[in-house]
């Protein structure tokens, strides 16, 4: 029987088998990898919240201000007691009184001293400079050193004796650290709006604290925070769960203190609920994104299925006539072709499923998916996969009806086919793509602050791929008539060029064919790498000009008068910039020697710049500026009596100022008295900001504001478009691979054609050389085509579309097209390779041809 026999016969024809395998392994790696990739966007989303959340902000938080003392144990308790119901670790409870004042150490009592305790505190994360861990108090060592305060000291609050210090720990930074972090407010003593004698002492153990607080008779207690360090999330689905929890054990908390009539001594919050919501909302972002190019690549990998299907029925169209009149149905006969293709598509179905969760690594957003988003990919492989099936099955099927039963002769499928061909497909495609493109016009004009994640348009997203498919359909059909008119060309002086032409034109459908997937491929990959790359730049950019450096402190003017030098440490990557306003433009005052050395200076990086900052210092009339932004109508009048400016040349942007309108001065065209004027002055460096702040608190300067690259923006928004558009890119390279395989398997399919063929021009006279040539000429001409069309096409739409997708339109520079060099010569240099790969396959088959065999068959 030949269905029994199917699978073993599949093996006469193994282009045939690797042809169908390959279809549904990329067709089902696509499938599988549109769901993985939006639940690693959310998964990657639920990573960078937790980088900017708190670390004991995940779960709930009990707090508030003025608790009264006796209910604190009361709260602790409840909230301990239902955290192991609900699954959560320990709590770490936080406590502090209000400022006490008449504090004395030594004999003096105008110090004044939160008193403070918090779980795990006084063991682990405070640095202890001297003394022991010993029950006592732990005094920071500002205050300590300052006053000459040392271990043993026995203090007093308002005459009542308190424990004694029995340990110096080193005060906590501002910014605190990260374990620190959600208790900033309390935990770090602000030395510019409080007495710099303020001090927090922290007990070491929760008993010292309830004793001293109970001697004291302190009524309420300022701040009672408690909270849980539990493990960040790494999926949506995990953030959910915590989230769950959270709100359940908040609920029985209030009920609970609510039965002891303290319902009102506590407020239970969920920090992190914003965090979810924006982390699902990029899920579903990325995931409604590229459904469009999901389905377009299911819908190509079904049209691959439908071709294997065509390409079985002509191959064993003998076979099934004979079983046809044998009386075997037509959906027998489609059964058939299940039979014996059945197995390796499925195989390479499961295969591409597989792979892209192996790769996902590589291709996907930096997070974790959910385990329900492998299963649901699982699925929709599956599906794929019976649909493949069925379409295999089915196009077989009707194909031997309407031509074994129905008597209708092949010729009418031709014209069909031929009507396919003729049909212009462009014309649709434009459509589509123009309007994806008024859809696109407006997709940046939500871009406001406010919102976390860009607007989601998939027509929109859309119009790049069907830019590019329009370009190949419109290369195609032009390389179609060209080769259908190739017979009048007469180059027989030059035999290579002419059999090259000749290969082509006998085989147009396959090089149109190539010619099209070839062009998709490249295109679809430059725009999604382009846009993709572009967004990330934006970011690094954007944040670059907006702080000015790495980090940006807020410092005193006796740093920017020179009066004070820097620390050491950062004097060899930082420089001081001074900012004044009053006159409608932004003045900002650099140092020309030392600017670059701190200044991030992003797209400005140039010899220009450094012209620019040397001629600041150059005499004349006024005082020579580098003017920013483009208005035309700025006023030479700089704020503060500094005099009118001199314009010595003209930036778009500038660091810190942006692209409004201002000037750059230099602080060496200022008098002493000038300099002293100016308001606010500025450390830009490019080290670390934890580094600026021990630096300059070890030399006595304060540094009451910060900012870093990293915090400064939002990232998330920009990761988003990224994400995106990196699955654009997986789609792009997907298609390089099919039309790689695509152009070796026309080789190889007009194996014996060209074998027969060079066999004869070399016994003519041609030399080897000549022919591997024509080979080359022939293959070269198609990559090539396909290569420039595709560059040039991919990174023009590229160029267009990626400003339009900046989701920060309010802050400069906007998006732009990074560096396409690198792309294009690396594609060029893989089309040499697959042409060089290609000619010496047509080569190899002349030089083992058996001329006489191959006249005989």
């Amino acid at each position: 029987m030949p269905w029994r026999a199917a699978p073993r016969a599949a093996l006469t024809s193994p282009l045939t088998l690797i042809i169908a395998a390959v279809t549904a392994l990329l067709a089902c790696f696509l499938g599988t990898a549109a769901v993985l990739q939006a639940s690693a966007a959310g998964g990657a989303a639920v990573t960078y919240q937790n980088g900017i959340a708190c670390p004991d902000n995940y779960g709930p938080v009990f707090s508030k201000g003025n608790v009264p003392t006796e209910a604190v144990p009361q709260i602790v308790d409840s909230v301990r007691r239902h955290a192991s119901t609900h699954g959560f670790t320990a709590p770490v409870a936080s406590r502090y009184t209000p400022v006490l004042f008449g504090t004395e150490f030594n004999g003096d009592p105008n110090y004044k001293v939160t008193l403070a305790y918090r779980d795990q505190a006084g063991l682990d994360q405070l640095t202890l400079t001297e003394g022991s861990r010993n029950s006592g108090l732990l005094l920071g060592t500002v205050v300590a050193g300052a006053e000459k305060i040392g271990v043993g000291a026995k203090p007093s609050i308002k005459g009542t004796p308190v424990p004694p210090v029995t340990g110096l720990y080193r005060d906590l930074p501002d910014p605190a650290p990260r374990w620190w972090c959600s208790q900033q407010r309390n935990a770090v003593v602000d030395r510019l709006a409080n007495d710099p004698l303020d001090s927090v002492m922290f007990a070491t153990d929760g008993k010292t604290f309830d004793d001293t607080v109970r001697s004291l008779g302190i009524p309420t207690m300022k701040t009672l925070y408690v909270s849980f360090y539990e493990t960040p999330p790494k999926t949506v689905s995990e953030a959910e769960d915590l989230l769950e929890r959270s709100k359940a054990i908040i609920a029985d908390v209030k009920a609970d203190l609510t039965a002891r009539s303290l319902g009102d001594a506590v407020v239970g919050s969920l920090p992190f609920e914003r965090s979810v919501a924006i982390s699902k909302q990029a899920e579903a972002n990325v995931l409604v994104s590229i459904l469009p190019l999901a389905a377009i690549s299911v819908l190509v990998g079904c049209a691959g299925i439908g071709t294997v299907a065509l390409q079985w029925h002509q191959r064993r169209h003998a076979q099934l006539r004979l079983l046809s009149a044998r009386g075997s149905s037509p959906r027998a006969l489609g059964m058939l072709a299940v039979a014996e293709l059945g197995l390796p598509i499925v195989a390479g179905g499961v295969a591409g499923a597989v792979l892209a969760r192996l790769l996902l690594g590589v291709y996907g957003p930096p997070g974790e998916p959910d385990g329900g988003a492998t299963v649901f990919g699982s699925l929709v492989a599956a599906a794929i996969l019976l649909i493949s099936l069925t379409l295999l099955a089915g196009v077989i099927a009707v194909r031997t009806h309407r031509e074994f039963e129905l008597g209708r002769i092949r010729s009418k499928g031709r014209k069909g086919l031929k009507l396919l061909v003729i049909f212009p497909w462009e014309l649709i495609t434009a459509g589509v793509a123009l309007l994806g493109w008024n859809r696109l016009v407006d997709y940046g004009s939500a871009s406001r602050v406010g919102n976390p994640l860009p607007q989601v348009d998939p027509l929109a997203l859309t119009y790049p791929v069907f830019v590019v498919l329009t370009v190949g359909l419109l290369a195609a059909r032009l390389a179609w008539l060209a080769l259908h008119a190739s017979h009048r060309a007469r180059l027989w002086s030059r035999p290579a060029l002419q059999l090259a032409i000749r290969r082509l034109a006998s085989a147009r459908a396959p090089v149109t064919g190539v010619l099209v997937i070839g062009t998709l491929a490249i295109g679809t990959l430059a725009t999604g790498i382009g846009i993709a790359r572009g967004q990330e730049e934006a970011l690094h950019t954007k944040s670059a000009i907006f702080v000015g450096a790495e980090t940006r402190v807020d410092t005193e003017s006796v740093v920017g008068t020179g009066k004070v030098p820097l620390p050491a440490q950062i004097s060899d990557s930082s420089t001081v910039v001074g900012e004044l306003t009053g006159t409608g433009s932004v003045v900002l005052v650099v140092d020309p020697q030392t600017f670059r050395r701190g200044a991030a200076l992003g797209p400005l990086a140039g010899d220009d710049v450094d012209r620019l900052l040397g001629l600041l210092s150059s005499p004349g009339t006024g005082v020579p500026a580098i003017r920013i932004g483009s208005d035309a109508g700025q006023k030479p009048k700089l704020p503060s009596g500094l005099g009118d400016a001199r314009t010595i040349g003209e930036l778009p942007m500038w660091p810190i100022i942006g692209t409004k309108a201002g000037y750059v001065i230099s602080r060496t065209s200022l008098s002493t008295a000038q300099l002293g004027s100016v308001p606010k002055w500025s450390l830009l460096s490019g080290s670390p900001v934890s580094l600026l702040t021990e630096s300059l608190t070890a030399a006595g300067i304060t540094q009451p504001n910060r900012i870093t690259r990293e915090s400064a923006l939002d990232a998330l928004p920009f990761f988003v478009v990224s994400w995106t558009f990196s699955f654009m890119a997986l789609l792009g390279a997907v298609l390089g691979v099919v039309a790689v395989l695509s152009l070796l398997v026309a080789v190889e399919v007009r194996r014996r054609q060209n074998a027969l063929a060079g066999a004869l021009v070399l016994r003519m006279g041609m030399r080897p050389r000549a022919l591997l040539a024509s080979h080359l000429m022939e293959l070269g001409a198609l990559s090539g085509l396909a290569v420039v069309i595709g560059v040039v096409c991919g990174v023009s739409v590229a160029g267009l579309s990626v400003p339009r997708f900046d989701p920060a339109t309010f802050l400069a520079p906007r998006s732009a097209l990074p560096n396409p060099t690198p792309f294009a010569l690396t594609v060029l240099a893989i089309g040499v390779l697959v042409v060089a790969l290609a000619g010496w396959i047509a080569m190899r088959s002349v030089r083992t041809a058996r001329t006489a065999e191959l006249i005989r068959a």
